[in-house]
């Protein structure tokens, strides 16, 4: 290195008579104008705050070339896993609902799975939740294949009703229903339900 001034006015003078090249080669890499231009300027900038690491004696333009092509390159590994995207067209078809709806409706379900008779909930999480078929779910059962169709049925509609119906949970919501009491003090019509 040599212990001249760090912005010799030379080697200013030569920095700004290699911008035409240096723009040319920026457009030959990138193909747009615009991009070149930026891609020029930042590498005069990085140049210009590096000036001091520059030896005299060897080829500067080379130099600036070797700067402007590492950060084109820089530049397209970083853009490469990101999508342009102006006017957020993209960024609106990405959005994700909030979780916290997500883990309500969970609990929606779960209570609603908790007011079914053990009969229909086991069932219905054998055939529903845990993918088993019928025949296996009514050997783990220990009933009839069409007894477990019959409780994944009457569990799937009862289970629908508690969900779509407004909760007993909610200030002025009544419960009158007879599936809501205890299966001892239902009348045999509403056990047919």
């Amino acid at each position: 290195m040599s212990s001249r001034p760090p912005h010799d006015s030379t080697l200013r003078d030569d920095l700004v008579a290699a911008i035409p090249n240096m723009r040319a080669f920026a457009i030959s890499l990138c193909g747009n104008r615009d991009r070149a231009d930026d891609l020029v300027q930042e590498a005069l900038v990085k140049a210009w705050n590096h000036l001091d690491s520059f030896e005299e004696g060897t080829n500067l333009k080379a130099w600036l070339f070797t700067i402007l092509r590492n950060a084109y390159f820089s530049e397209l590994r970083k853009t490469k896993r990101e999508i342009a995207d102006s006017e957020g067209q993209l960024a609106a078809k990405l959005s994700v609902p909030a979780e916290q709806q997500g883990h309500l409706d969970l609990m929606d379900l779960s209570r609603a799975l908790a007011k079914l008779p053990p009969d229909q909930r086991e069932a219905l999480i054998l055939v529903g939740a845990e993918g088993f078929s019928y025949e296996d779910a009514a050997n783990i059962s220990g009933c009839a294949v069409g007894t477990v169709k019959s409780r994944v049925n009457r569990a799937r509609s009862r289970l629908n009703e508690l969900m779509t119906s407004p909760s007993s949970d909610q200030p002025g919501a009544t419960s009158t229903d007879a599936a809501d009491a205890p299966p001892r003090q239902r009348s045999r019509s509403a056990r047919a339900v």
